[in-house]
């Protein structure tokens, strides 16, 4: 099965941003696809890096214009899409949102960001309630995925609980880079981090991991900005890299997938069977003093 991740720079103009990833997700169906998965917030450059009350303007509801447009190609071209949303709940309410679109354009499921971030040029918490629909996995046309959301990915407990419920694949809407003023070594840290802790996501679970970052130097609020790092790839269920984009570059990552995998690394590598559930009641305490 053939996964298709949407890497590219984005522009000021949302109907333009909209436009390239709705022409890439249609080549990437052309070209045999059967899930893809836009970058976080791909509707426009990444607001976040300042707190403007202007920003809520680019929100949207769950249903409107972005999920259909994307719910019309799903159906078209029987594709299974994840759509990256500024979601407006209501009124003074919103979300960093996936939605989960199935092959016959309907909505299998959708995700609210749990983990936001509050950093230099990533103030999310001006802009996004944290979400409410716990850890979550779907049944598609083409298989159980998952669906986690930028910060979220360096947390292990995000992708046990998301495993658990059977995902084979868990996808990682992103939008993350440098701060073009930080030394080139402390930047090849971050770049290396932000890979090692997701490919031990597909070791300790013995799934897929496919995480897609925007690319392009983007200042909307001014100053140095933020230089987006790229680097899209798909783990395989030992960690092994199977596909991955560049760091400057926009294009379709492809990576061709065998879900049976799944079972011959678990019955090899029985992570799952050795858990000592009965002795992990401190998980869920801030600190065990």
């Amino acid at each position: 099965m053939r996964l298709a991740l949407l890497q590219h720079a984005c522009g000021p103009r949302p109907a333009a941003n909209v436009a390239k990833a709705l022409k890439l997700a249609d080549e990437a169906a052309r070209r045999g696809a059967k899930i893809i998965c836009t970058q976080e917030l791909f509707r426009s450059p990444y607001f976040c890096q300042s707190e403007d009350y202007a920003n809520f303007a680019l929100a949207e509801p769950l249903t409107g214009p972005t999920t259909a447009v994307f719910a019309r190609l799903a159906k078209k071209r029987r594709v299974v899409i994840i759509v990256s949303l500024f979601e407006k709940r209501t009124a003074g309410l919103y979300h960093n949102t996936a939605v989960i679109l199935d092959a016959d354009g309907t909505i299998a499921g959708t995700y609210r960001k749990m983990h936001i971030p509050d950093d230099p040029k990533f103030y999310e918490k001006f802009y996004f309630t944290p979400g409410d629909t716990g850890f979550r996995a779907w049944d598609t046309k083409y298989g159980r995925i998952g669906v986690l959301i930028c910060w979220d990915q360096w947390f292990p407990e995000a992708a046990r609980l998301t495993a658990l419920q059977g995902a084979g694949i868990i996808f990682y809407p992103t939008a993350i880079g440098w701060h073009p003023e930080e030394p080139a070594t402390l930047q090849a840290k971050q770049t290396a981090a932000w890979e090692t802790i997701q490919r031990s996501h597909a070791v300790a679970n013995g799934c897929f991991v496919a995480a897609v970052n925007r690319i392009g130097h983007e200042r909307p609020a001014g100053g140095e900005g933020i230089k987006f790092w790229g680097g899209s790839f798909v783990a395989g269920t030992s960690g092994e890299i199977l596909a991955q984009a560049s760091t400057d570059r926009e294009e379709i990552l492809y990576a061709d997938v065998d879900l049976a995998q799944i079972d011959t690394t678990r019955t090899h590598w029985p992570f799952l069977r050795d858990r000592r559930i009965d002795a992990y009641d401190g998980i869920t305490r801030r600190l065990i003093d």
